[in-house]
């Protein structure tokens, strides 16, 4: 009876985990909804680019850069996150960060082109550029040697 009971529960576990969506894939969900909604601002700096340059916004093509962004990697963490539900939490977490900061650097560089010579601003990207770069090599070899 108590094996029954065990196996039972771990069954339910099991199940439970197959059928739960990764936090990894949640947070692409999210970040593909933010890209897709972005879409509008794409379609306003095209048909009413007044509209964002009374918000400040000086560089369009880093609105566009942003959007596609937002959706490639949104797509990326869906992707790891259903294929690698198991990858370890560093290199989730370190996923996540990469694939939400950096669309996010195109956005203060579409109001202000001169910030990119910023330090701040250099050592967040290169910070962003390591986590994504090191995250995804993570998954692949996680994935390679399942």
């Amino acid at each position: 009876m108590a094996s029954t009971v065990a196996a039972g529960a771990g069954a339910r576990s099991v199940a439970a985990s197959f059928h739960g969506v990764s936090w990894v894939a949640k947070a692409g969900a999210v970040e593909l909804a933010l890209g897709a909604l972005s879409g509008w601002l794409v379609t306003a700096s095209v048909d009413r680019p007044e509209l964002l340059r009374r918000a400040g916004v000086k560089a369009m093509a880093r609105v566009r850069q942003a959007h596609l962004d937002y959706i490639i990697m949104g797509v990326i963490l869906i992707a790891l996150g259903l294929a690698a539900p198991g990858l370890p939490r560093v290199w989730q977490v370190l996923l996540v960060v990469g694939a939400w900061v950096n669309p996010t650097l195109f956005v203060p560089l579409a109001f202000n082109p001169d910030v990119q010579r910023a330090r701040p601003y250099r050592a967040v990207t290169l910070l962003s550029f390591l986590c994504m770069s090191a995250g995804t090599v993570a998954a692949a070899v996680y994935l390679l040697t399942r």
